[in-house]
């Protein structure tokens, strides 16, 4: 065995994005896997592993076609690479812990509608909690802002199924067409949006993915997205054009003589799922568990 490997619990050792990884190669027998595990390529991985060889000056590894196994000095380095990360771990518990009472978590979500709600459950249960928020039509970069840690939460429309990850279903919003009365639209017990498309709409700007949903489905349709919420409530209540609400919008006002039409479209139900890195703060996994319950 190498002496060198040593050097982990002198402080000599690599970055903890390192430690990360050769735990995952540990867990799952491949870069390749490790490298889906840790939502990152496999040649970064590999080129990772070769630099940590490099400053330890030894392999850590029995290589084959379709396997990789830690031998004598990677198993070693793997227990001291735990070890440093479940101290990184209370570290970070402890100041979690004493930042606690006054603590800013940063959402990631695809539609606002889930952090209202989620903003809400917070305020209830954990006081001194405030979250932030930005709302991005992007899935893949709401994961990213969670992988990169710029984000200590993501709220997506699909689960992941990462091991790195905890991930918990939250709600469910549903879209619906929003038709002055007088609109033949607004006799129909139900819509398809393929049936619509051509017509005018009005749409909040700020609302995710459910902009791309809707131009995606009426291509030949005129979306008016409005940023101003005041304008855009006014619009709804003097005009006779189309729009969209949903089961949990914030724009749904009593006296706007406009009815709620169901949408039959699948993509017009969508599932949340609240994420966090399984490693996140203790405040965050308390936030992700009172989700669950």
């Amino acid at each position: 065995m190498c002496s060198s490997c040593t050097r982990l619990v002198k402080g000599l050792a690599a970055e903890f994005e390192q430690l990360r990884q050769i735990d995952a190669i540990a867990r799952t027998g491949t870069f390749s896997a490790a490298a889906e595990a840790l939502h990152t390529s496999q040649p970064s991985v590999s080129r990772s592993m070769r630099a940590l060889e490099r400053e330890l000056g030894c392999e850590l590894f029995n290589r084959s076609r379709n396997h990789v196994e830690l031998n004598e000095a990677g198993e070693l380095a793997l227990k001291h690479a735990r070890a440093i990360l479940a101290e990184e771990r209370r570290m970070r518990d402890a100041f979690d812990d004493l930042t606690r009472t006054n603590r800013t978590l940063n959402v990631a979500s695809v539609a606002p509608a889930p952090v209202w709600r989620l903003a809400s459950r917070v305020t209830e249960r954990f006081p001194g909690t405030m979250l932030t928020s930005e709302t991005i039509d992007d899935e893949q970069e709401v994961e990213r802002r969670l992988f990169d840690r710029s984000a200590d939460l993501a709220i997506t429309r699909r689960p992941i199924g990462l091991p790195n990850v905890v991930c918990v279903p939250f709600m469910v919003e549903n879209l619906f067409i929003y038709a002055p009365a007088t609109d033949p639209i607004a006799q129909q017990t139900s819509v398809k949006l393929a049936d619509l498309d051509g017509r005018t709409f009005l749409m909040n700007a700020d609302v995710g993915f459910w902009g791309d949903m809707t131009r995606a489905a009426l291509p030949n349709a005129r979306i008016i997205m409005q940023q101003d919420s005041n304008v855009l409530a006014q619009l709804i209540r003097t005009s006779d054009v189309l729009g969209f609400v949903t089961d949990v919008s914030e724009f749904n006002h009593p006296g706007e003589n406009r009815v709620r039409v169901p949408i039959q479209d699948a993509d017009a139900h969508a599932t949340f799922y609240v994420v966090a890195m399984i490693d996140a703060p203790q405040a965050v996994l308390d936030i992700v568990e009172a989700v669950r319950r």
